[in-house]
């Protein structure tokens, strides 16, 4: 588990320099200069990535159940998980779903990480899942709070309904690639038993 929260303030954290000073982090930025300092920020991300999957595995072998769900809750979990990969899509083309979402990737990050949370209806939900997901939960609404208070500007470029077609197109058939083939192959979980 030591890992898993390690692995969690490192991956977080260094997301979270913005949230924490914004002038913090652009004192930084100048001290080190752009490029030293995105590869600081990129190792330290890698580094907490790492030790996430490798603690989140660890502490699966030897689970701390706190609660269970009504099986239900899977269908719910795989319905917030649709638009996550559209959202993600979006993130990156300008158009009509990237401005109404505002900031689609924190969205889907929220939205993730819910349905993560929901979904553990047939095994349980463990310790290990809610430090990660959880954990991701509230980093996301805390991210999207401190954007909205340090007024940065949602994406306004107008785009095109051809970026919102490919952002469903492309996010609709990442999901159904999860769901049939990569989740299980990733994570060794089916989403659909």
């Amino acid at each position: 588990m030591l890992m898993l929260i390690v692995g969690l303030v490192l991956f977080l954290g260094v997301h979270s320099v913005s949230i924490v000073s914004r002038s913090g982090r652009d004192r930084l930025v100048q001290r080190l200069g752009e490029g030293p300092w995105k590869g600081v920020y990129s190792l330290i991300a890698l580094a907490g990535f790492v030790l996430i999957i490798y603690g989140y595995a660890q502490a699966r072998e030897t689970p701390v159940l706190l609660y269970t769900l009504p099986t239900g809750f899977r269908h719910l979990a795989a319905l917030l998980m649709l638009p996550v990969f559209v959202l993600l899509a979006a993130a990156y083309l300008p158009g009509r779903i990237q401005r109404m979402a505002k900031h689609p990737m924190l969205l889907a990050v929220k939205l993730w990480a819910l349905a993560h949370l929901l979904a553990q209806s047939a095994t349980g939900g463990t310790l290990a899942d809610v430090l990660l997901f959880g954990g991701f939960l509230v980093w996301a609404v805390a991210d999207r709070i401190s954007v909205k208070r340090r007024g940065v500007a949602a994406p306004q470029a107008k785009g095109s309904a051809v970026n919102d077609v490919i952002a469903v197109v492309v996010g609709l058939g990442v999901y159904v690639l999860f769901v049939v083939w990569a989740h299980a192959w990733l994570f060794g979980v089916r989403p659909f038993g």
